[in-house]
């Protein structure tokens, strides 16, 4: 499916990339950060403990609920949700100004959040990705050994309902080798609009 062009009145790009907990989307926009320092990718904030390694205000910004609460009273976020108990939301005002300054901005997002921004921003270029197969992304989750049996079986069951709306987004992108998928989605990013609508 082609993606929906930005509108000329945006002279940046907002990009929102989503697919399954454990289909690969974080390791692949981090190798395309490497190709693409320039490239910013929005800091979300959470109400989730901090895994090993991760720092405030560097990989998330990580709040109370009582915290989290008063950012969305205020109106702080593009968008946020729910997930796997625990609460996601993306600032608004640091992504809407680089958009602004003419950059490409990258929300790494679950699928209610993207279902808001496509609503609140429908100018965004939306990217689902997808695994090569469901036993492919069981094995991936495992293998990640950063959850408990019953949280996995909680982000399958949700993996489910969330493969089931692929279909709503301006590009399916199948993760199934790692360089041949960074490509693909370097090529959609970094697409000209000339280019996108030769393939429309």
């Amino acid at each position: 499916m082609a993606p929906r062009l930005a509108a000329s009145s945006a002279p940046g790009k907002l990009i929102v990339l989503t697919g399954p907990s454990g289909v690969g989307k974080g390791t692949l926009l981090k190798a395309l950060r490497q190709k693409h320092p320039d490239l910013f990718v929005s800091i979300s904030a959470t109400t989730r403990a901090p895994r090993p390694g991760e720092v405030h205000a560097q990989h998330y910004y990580f709040l109370s609920r009582e915290q989290f609460a008063e950012w969305v009273e205020q109106g702080e976020f593009l968008e946020w949700a729910e997930y796997a108990g625990n609460c996601y939301g993306t600032p608004r005002q640091p992504v809407l100004e680089r958009v602004e300054r003419g950059e490409k901005v990258v929300l790494e997002i679950e699928l209610e959040g993207a279902r808001q921004v496509a609503k609140s921003y429908p100018q965004a270029l939306r990217i689902f990705v997808l695994p090569p197969s469901w036993e492919e992304l069981e094995r991936r989750l495992r293998s990640r050994g950063q959850d408990s049996d019953i949280a996995i079986a909680r982000r399958l069951a949700r993996s489910r309902e969330e493969l089931r709306a692929a279909a709503e987004f301006d590009v399916q992108l199948v993760n199934q080798e790692l360089e041949s998928a960074l490509q693909q989605l370097e090529d959609i990013v970094f697409a000209t609009p000339l280019l996108l609508s030769s393939h429309s």
